[in-house]
């Protein structure tokens, strides 16, 4: 069995994260839209809810915590070269999202990060296929 994988972000306002992720490239599920959700895809198996903070709310019992000055996790996801990964932050940034810091270059892989316009972190990374 291949498993899919789920994560549930709770977002301010629904319309301008599906806004600012469709700038970076990603594309949403329509079967799991509403008026409190979408379903940003990152590949076949995996997908990213975008939730309404009260609709998310509805799924524990424990406060939501402030991204804008607390950490929930950190999430990452891959780019096909270094200067996709700047450009993808690039297009953050211009669409509401800070930088993280500067790029990091470790020589077999390259990261940058931002944060989104809840304050959750994301890193893109390019892996270099000939270091093995």
């Amino acid at each position: 069995m291949t498993r899919k994988f789920f994560v549930n972000l709770p977002v301010r306002d629904l319309p301008k994260s599906v806004a600012f992720f469709t700038a970076l490239g990603f594309e949403f599920d329509p079967k799991f839209a509403g008026d409190h959700n979408a379903c940003m895809i990152v590949s076949e198996g995996v997908s990213v809810m975008l939730l309404t903070q009260s609709f998310f709310a509805g799924f524990t019992k424990r406060e939501l915590c402030d991204t804008r000055t607390h950490e929930e996790a950190l999430f990452a996801f891959s780019a096909s070269s270094r200067s996709d990964v700047d450009a993808i932050v690039a297009k953050a940034v211009a669409h509401g999202g800070v930088s993280a810091g500067p790029p990091e270059d470790h020589g077999f892989m390259y990261d940058h990060g931002f944060y989104d316009l809840d304050g959750h972190g994301w890193n893109v990374v390019w892996t270099d296929p000939s270091a093995g």
